[in-house]
Formats: structure tokens, sequence, C-alpha cells
């Protein structure tokens, strides 16, 4: 029991929306009503700000307003005021919200958030797919920042009881930085959410400046190895390992189950895993397993001893510390180029 509870602690906080008991793969994100949505990257980081400052119209010089959003479920959010206590049902979501400097304002936060420390003392609302809707409602909150992984029906229920609720989906790092801005829009923190895009832009340039013309190196990501989860393309852990200088040996969307076979067939370069402790206390127990199971001793990462443990909350979590994973793994891959 305590091992399965800890590897959904670790699938969860990647918002891979993995169930309690992942007999299956994840499902896919879905919208109830897509629309498209303005769009930040590396290229065009000012274009993008512009294009959601234009799409979003705000007073910057009282709180009071009269606006209509949509999140990335395409759910509508009537604004009438900025929002002065709220409810985050996502670690990621908790750690973008004291990074526009909401602390004050937050009044509850899932079992899992743990970042900063400060959201250790904040209330608890349950887990986060388990979420103690009557908690949420008790603490009146006028904001409440979902997930997707907290369930549409959880989502849905909320809205009937007429709380705020705004859900979040990113499924890129562009897709994380629109989060921010919107976020920041919502709660009238627009210049502190424009700082920390600039700031992830700025970092993430620095790594792709730093690793150009460097060899692309063929990489496996392993969030978990029991059974063994990896990530695939069209996730932003697979951004993160592009900008880094390294090739996904993965070709499948999404994240998905492979079997050993899978994994010394694709014979990565390099082996990035997420870090976590398993039952009895074992430290990093995935990294564990990957050095010493035989079946994998003919893999080029772990013949050369090529295999790297990242902190699974920075690579994991859809939140804007994803941009110093682009790092810790560009000098995996490329030492060399950071020297």
């Amino acid at each position: 029991m305590k091992k399965n509870r800890l590897l959904t602690v670790i699938l969860l906080s990647i918002a891979l929306f993995f169930s309690a008991c992942i007999s299956s793969p994840p499902p896919s994100p879905i919208s109830p009503s897509p629309s498209p949505q303005p769009s930040i990257t590396p290229e065009n980081t000012t274009n993008g700000l512009n294009g959601l400052n234009q799409s979003i119209k705000v007073s910057e010089n009282t709180p009071e307003r009269s606006e209509v959003l949509k999140d990335d479920l395409g759910y509508e959010i009537a604004m009438d005021k900025t929002p002065q206590r709220i409810v985050s049902l996502a670690p990621s979501n908790t750690e973008i919200l004291f990074a526009l400097g909401l602390g004050n304002r937050i009044v509850g936060v899932t079992d899992y958030c743990d970042y900063p420390p400060e959201a250790k003392e904040k209330e608890k609302i349950g887990g986060y797919s388990t979420i103690n809707i009557e908690k949420v409602v008790s603490l009146e909150p006028d904001l409440v920042v979902a997930a997707y992984g907290n369930g549409i029906e959880a989502i849905e229920t909320m809205k009937r009881l007429n709380l705020t609720v705004v859900a979040l989906n990113p499924r890129s790092i562009a897709d994380i930085e629109r989060d921010i801005i919107l976020l920041g829009k919502i709660t009238g923190t627009e210049e502190n959410a424009t700082r920390i895009v600039k700031e992830m832009e700025n970092e993430i340039n620095s790594v792709k400046k730093a690793v150009e013309g460097e060899k692309r190196v063929r990489v496996a990501h392993i969030v978990w190895h029991d059974p063994i989860w990896v990530s695939g393309k069209d996730t932003f852990i697979d951004e993160i390992i592009s900008i880094a200088g390294g090739e996904n040996v993965f070709n499948f969307t999404g994240w998905r189950i492979v079997s050993i076979e899978d994994l010394v067939s694709a014979n990565p370069d390099v082996i990035i895993v997420s870090s976590g402790n398993g039952m009895g206390g074992v430290q990093n127990i995935t990294y564990s397993w990957v050095m010493s199971d035989e079946r994998l001793k003919s893999i080029e990462a772990v013949r050369k001893n090529r295999v790297f443990i990242v902190d699974a909350d920075i690579i994991s979590r859809p939140s804007y510390r994803v941009a110093r994973a682009v790092e810790v793994v560009a000098r995996f891959l490329h030492p060399d180029a950071f020297q």
C-alpha cells in the first residue's frame, strides 16, 4: 500500500493525471468546449504577451472588473472583481500563485502542495484527485484554481455550487507561460506574471545558446519503474529534453508503460529518472533499479554511467520551474557546454 501511494504521489505531482491505481495509460486531456488560445513561445514572447493583453481587457487602476475569460478546458470564467481568497487544487498551481505574490490570499491547498515551504502551512483540502469539495466550499473562496487531473466531475460540481473555477491543463512550456499570464490577469498581478515569463524565457534562451551546435543526445525519461512509465512526444517533458539538446527515444504521444524489451531496444545514450523514494525508505528507487537490473546492463546509458536523477518536482510539475529543469537536463546532456 505504501508503495502504491508513493507511485500515486509521483505521478499525480507531474499533472499527468494518472489514477491511484495505474493499470492503464493516463487518459488524454479533453476540453468541454475547446477554443483557440493565445500562445507564447520562446521565439515570440513579446507578441504572445501583447496578444493576450489585448484579448483580456482590464483596468490597471482598480480591482473592480467585468470580463469573460476562458480557461484551458474551454470554460468561461466571469470575473467582476479581483479575488482575495484563493484555493489551489494542484502543486503546480500553488507554485505559480506564490510566485505571483499571492501567498497571503491563498486559503487552501492540496496535501501535495509543498513548494514554496510556506505552502505547507496552508489549510489542506484533500488530495490531487480526491478533493474534499465540502472543505473547499467552507473556505469561501472567490477563486478556485483547478487542474484537469482533479477530474471533470469535481470541477463541474464546484461550478454548480457557484464557485468561480479556472481549470489549467498546460501541454507545453508555452501553455505554462500562458497560464501564468492568465492567472496574473485574473488576480491583478499582471506585472509579476510578465516578469516570471520573461525570466523563464531568459533561462531557456541561455540554455539554447549554450547547446547550439552540440550533437543531439538520445534520451529516455523514466517517470517510474514498476511498471515502467516513460515520457513520450507532445509533452512538456519531451520539450525540456529537446531544448536541452536531446532527442526523445520514444516517439509515441504522451506518457505510456513500456516493457524492459522496449527500453533495451531504444538503447538511450542518457537516461533521466525522476527522484523519489520507495517502500522502506530506499532513496531514489527508480535510479537504483536502472543501475542494478541485470537486464539493463547492455543499455548505452547504463554502460557509460550516464543515468541521472532530476528532482521530480521541477521536471514534472507544469509551473515556472520547468525553466530550471531545462538547464539541469542540458548540463547532464552537454556538460562541456557549461564549462
